[in-house]
């Protein structure tokens, strides 16, 4: 329990700072509310309009819980098929970087005219924004399997799928969940974008909304939710890597 106390108290002294910064410049320099609301403001406005930012909030959730997964999958699947056959790797991965070079906001629209208004391009959206870190992440950690060991492996016999499941596997797991938790955060991210193409509810829909009235404090609230859903997401990524990857070294602090 101290050992978390001391990872998390630097942060939160640090966020703590921050806000009283905010409060008192705004207080001292009479910034107006629609400009740069302070963090009482938020607060109150976030206490006042809790149950309708609370249904954006799991209309955004839910997109991320479907696309999450997918994109993860996608991700994975990816790595070890370019893993397992080199010459797919050597003619795909450049795509693959390509990709990333498309902003996500500018194939929205494209994808409304492939799929229309459903949830089918959202969800697709949500993939192309998640698969890249998780498939970057597991192919190096794939690459970079103990030499020695698997050489020990190949003498005694082993299969390339033996070899695969007994040491490549294992060994490229905290690298695979550093892109899943990379991944965790863009998923939130891109299901508030893909709720700008088109949507009738959902943190991206409410920007949408606030930002045409001119209400800046609940921008800032939307931006909050943002962060505490990555957050929240980020956590329990990290707590399933905690459980899986039990032989992985702990740092000394």
């Amino acid at each position: 329990m101290s050992s978390i106390w001391k990872q998390i108290w630097p942060p939160l002294v640090a966020v703590i700072f921050f806000l009283t910064i905010w409060q008192l410049s705004v207080s001292l320099f009479h910034i107006e509310d629609w400009i740069l609301p302070s963090p009482a403001d938020i607060a109150r406005e976030s206490s006042g309009n809790a149950s309708g930012i609370w249904v954006h909030t799991l209309a955004t959730l839910r997109l991320t819980l479907i696309g999450f997964p997918v994109g993860t999958g996608v991700g994975l699947v990816i790595a070890l098929l370019l893993h397992l056959l080199p010459w797919a790797k050597r003619a795909f991965y450049p795509l693959l970087i390509l990709s990333q070079n498309v902003p996500s906001i500018a194939l929205g629209p494209l994808l409304v005219i492939w799929f229309g208004f459903g949830l089918l391009p959202k969800i697709v959206l949500i993939t192309l924004v998640c698969f890249f870190p998780v498939a970057v992440a597991a192919m190096g950690g794939l690459a970079q399997s103990d030499r020695v060991m698997m050489n020990y492996m190949k003498m005694a016999g082993a299969t390339k799928w033996q070899i695969f499941t007994k040491l490549e596997l294992p060994s490229s797991l905290p690298s695979l969940f550093s892109g899943v938790k990379i991944s965790a955060t863009y998923a939130v991210m891109g299901a508030v974008v893909a709720e700008w193409i088109g949507a009738d509810k959902g943190i991206g829909y409410y920007m949408l909304l606030q930002k045409s009235a001119y209400r800046t404090d609940r921008m800032f609230v939307a931006i909050v939710i943002i962060v505490l859903l990555s957050l929240v997401l980020f956590a329990i990524i990290a707590l399933l890597e905690k459980w899986l990857v039990r032989w992985k070294p702990r740092r000394n602090a």
